[in-house]
């Protein structure tokens, strides 16, 4: 079938075409063997000329399996022939206990397709493709493939699934009839919608990066405001006698910072106005009785200007401000996290911005500003009730509870994040995304608890954005890059990889690429994975929907995968124009 062998290099063989014309079909893409007594060489075809016929070398086959690269060279004389279906079997992945069917070979007459489960589940890995090339139904099937395979009941796995469409919940909501001890759990953003629950964050699980993020802060000095915001939460949230008493001494350390100004005096009683217009309690306020010497005065009633400019009760004033001041206050730590709202987050920042330093620096001012304003624009908004938890829950029981259904235990935990703008879906996977981390981090038994996180429209939400610049890190980058000895897993979905952070995209181990049409997102993925020859860069231009070159840790050799359509099907149809438009 095959001519004489021309040439041997350290990567490819070039073979003469025979004359007689006796290759009759097209062997484009197919494994040969170069054999010879004591060596088996794998190669693929990678090119078919009217004279010669170029050849990969791939790998070698060693006591009966394969192993990739070539250290050995065939010999010109080595006998070249097409792989026997027999031997396909060593580079498709072996049917065990430890395998998993994703698809078949369209090259050899649909033959199973497997991968080793750790190897495809262990590390990062990304699905690329345009709009309508089969991303969906792929992910779809090889998670339902998961589910229906007879061999494994995954029934300690937890996967995560950020859906920007709400497209997987109809391929994935009927597993319990595959097993009744597997259960999906669905999480929506459509407080209309009938099934599931509507996504509800504990804001005390929240930390100071966390806050940044939803807050889109800009800078460091925000980063400060935000700390000492939260920690007068936490000391406000349970209104006690600390509580008060906390609250009394930040008003009176900033009514006095405002009283030995060298501002007018009537200056200085319109700064204290405002102060206690927003910031208050039962004891400390406009209206608070005032003991004097044979009289009782109102609090505000101090502030009178006489015909000199100045506070005739300026003594007594003072006097009564210094009673609330309690020094130790300031050392002061809260001990135990506690339960508090939007609201309360919003008194918390009224109060730090009248606390000592902020209210006569004009920079840390207009951050503290900005920052009130955006807090409270949340607080208004409709992503508010996104972040509102009716009771006190720790970390770890917040993550129980994600992962139960009706009492049983979830394996599918799917977020449906079409109803709400696309920065506020990015704080909401980043901060779901590290609550995982953090866990998983803090496990006596290292990836004991793996979790595997697959995020549609990948492009959206791991971006080259300025988390590191502003907290120090991304949180995908980090876990991209520490996240597989954890056993946190990344699992991205894209049509647009060329939108998506390097550092991540690096860290994949195994890739299943769809059709690609775009030069940029063809030549990015050319670039960023230095292994991916030339040739897969231009098998994946021609493959048709539903077919992926797939390649990586977890597959022996680079191979065309066609999936089969997943039953039932996501909802990521495209709209069907001549029956909408016909009456």
């Amino acid at each position: 079938m095959f001519g004489k062998i021309l040439y041997i290099s350290d990567t490819e063989a070039h073979v003469a075409t025979p004359e007689d014309g006796s290759i009759s079909t097209n062997i484009m893409n197919m494994h040969v063997v170069f054999e010879d007594e004591k060596k088996k060489i794998i190669g693929e075809v990678e090119d078919v000329g009217k004279e010669l016929i170029k050849i990969r070398f791939l790998g070698e086959v060693v006591n009966g399996r394969f192993v990739g690269g070539v250290i050995r060279k065939p010999t010109f004389s080595s006998n070249l022939r097409l792989i026997t279906r027999d031997e396909v079997g060593l580079l498709v992945g072996e049917d065990n206990n430890d395998s998993l069917t994703i698809g078949v070979s369209p090259l050899y007459d649909d033959y199973p397709i497997r991968v080793d489960i750790n190897d495809l589940f262990s590390s990062h890995m990304a699905i690329f493709g345009n709009s309508g090339s089969g991303k969906s139904c792929g992910v779809a099937r090889l998670l339902q493939n998961v589910f229906h395979n007879e061999k494994l009941l995954p029934y300690k796995s937890n996967f995560f699934i950020f859906d920007a469409y709400g497209e997987y919940h109809n391929a994935l909501k009927t597993i319990n009839q595959i097993n009744p001890n597997l259960n999906f759990k669905f999480y929506t953003t459509n407080v209309q919608q009938n099934e599931g629950q509507v996504v509800s964050i504990p804001l005390w699980l929240l930390d100071i990066d966390d806050y940044a993020l939803l807050l889109r802060c800009t800078s460091h000095s925000e980063l400060t405001i935000i700390e000492r915001m939260l920690k007068l939460v936490t000391i406000f949230a349970t209104d006690d006698e600390v509580s008060t008493r906390y609250k009394n001494h930040l008003i009176a350390k900033a009514i006095m910072s405002i009283l030995f100004t060298n501002q007018t005096a009537s200056s200085k009683r319109n700064d204290v106005f405002s102060i206690l217009a927003t910031c208050s309690t039962n004891e400390f306020n406009m209206e608070a009785p005032v003991q004097g010497v044979g009289y009782t005065r109102k609090f505000r009633e101090l502030f009178t200007i006489d015909t000199s400019g100045q506070f005739p009760e300026s003594i007594l004033m003072t006097e009564y401000v210094t009673s609330f001041i309690d020094e130790a206050l300031d050392t002061y730590e809260p001990t135990d996290i506690k339960y508090y709202t939007l609201e309360d987050l919003e008194k918390a920042l009224e109060f730090t911005l009248i606390s000592e330093g902020l209210l006569h620096n004009e920079e840390t001012y207009s951050d503290a500003i900005t920052l009130k304003v955006r807090l409270h624009a949340i607080t208004i908004s409709e992503n508010s009730r996104y972040l509102r938890y009716p009771e006190f829950i720790t970390i770890e029981n917040y993550i129980a509870t994600l992962v139960s259904a009706n009492g049983k235990k979830a394996q599918v935990v799917n977020f449906n994040l079409e109803d709400i703008d696309d920065w506020f879906a990015k704080v909401v996977v980043k901060i779901y995304s590290k609550m995982l981390f953090n866990f998983t981090k803090r496990l006596k038994d290292r990836a004991s608890i793996p979790f595997h996180i697959f995020i549609e429209e990948a492009h959206r939400y791991v971006q080259n954005d300025g988390d590191v610049e502003l907290i120090g890190y991304n949180i995908f980058e980090r876990i991209a890059k520490e996240g597989r000895k954890y056993g946190i897993i990344l699992n991205l979905i894209s049509q647009r990889p060329v939108e998506i952070s390097e550092t991540v995209i690096s860290q994949c181990s195994s890739f299943m690429i769809f059709k690609l049409n775009h030069p940029r997102d063809v030549e990015y993925i050319r670039k960023m994975l230095p292994n991916i020859s030339a040739e897969i860069v231009e098998k994946q231009k021609s493959l048709q929907p539903g077919t992926c070159m797939a390649f990586g840790m977890a597959f022996k050799v680079p191979m065309l995968v066609k999936m089969q359509m997943p039953d039932p099907a996501p909802s990521s149809n495209s709209c069907d124009i001549i029956k909408t438009w016909r009456v």
